[in-house]
């Protein structure tokens, strides 16, 4: 895979999992509550993060052949443990509840969206410290085009949430579409956690 749909589909597997920020996104879809916003807001999140992921802790590791090896074992370990989660979560079978209720002006939503996003640690490992990591096994320019990758999946991602809310919310509230959507997540986690054990292996 080129370096730009490793990070798609890593941005995307990461970013799809059950979790307060996807429920409010979604929720707001639903009630047509500043809905555009909140994505614009959720992407603009993500992509100041890769961003300092990729140009950050990315230009560190491709400056340094052993911490590219450690990134590389280490980014498989995680999506190797992170695909493992999504098996089994395919495996009970989950749904996505509606979450935190919505602020009724721009501001307070706006400032719910920020706490969503900003207050979970795990937005932090998974952008700056992961995507970053991975990213600079690619080298120059294939780290910004991962980062690029991470980015569009972010983006579609939000704007699937925000603009296909009402339509969504039912489905998504069935077992077996998180199931698949479960499943796809395993499969892509752990293909590229190959992909990078191959490439430590080669270096």
């Amino acid at each position: 895979m080129t370096p730009f749909l490793q990070g798609f589909g890593m941005g995307g597997g990461l970013i799809v999992a059950i979790g307060a920020q996807n429920a409010f996104v979604l929720t707001q879809g639903v009630r047509r509550n500043h809905h555009l916003a909140v994505a614009a807001l959720c992407i603009l999140c993500d992509g100041v993060l890769i961003s300092l992921g990729v140009t950050g802790v990315g230009t560190m590791v491709a400056s340094n052949p052993l911490l590219g090896k450690m990134a590389a074992w280490g980014g498989a370990a995680f999506l190797t443990w992170y695909g493992l989660g999504s098996f089994l979560s395919a495996w009970r079978g989950g749904v996505l509840g509606e979450g935190e209720d919505a602020g009724k002006t721009l501001r307070h939503t706006l400032a719910l969206t920020l706490a969503v996003t900003l207050l979970n640690p795990h937005v932090y490992l998974d952008t700056v410290v992961l995507m970053g990591s991975v990213s600079g096994r690619f080298g120059d320019p294939g780290r910004y085009l991962f980062g690029l990758g991470a980015f569009c999946a972010s983006t579609a991602w939000f704007v699937l949430l925000s603009l296909g809310g009402q339509a969504l919310a039912p489905v998504f509230q069935r077992r077996s579409t998180w199931r698949i959507l479960d499943g796809v997540v395993c499969l892509t986690m752990w293909t590229i956690a190959a992909t990078l054990i191959h490439s430590a292996v080669s270096a």
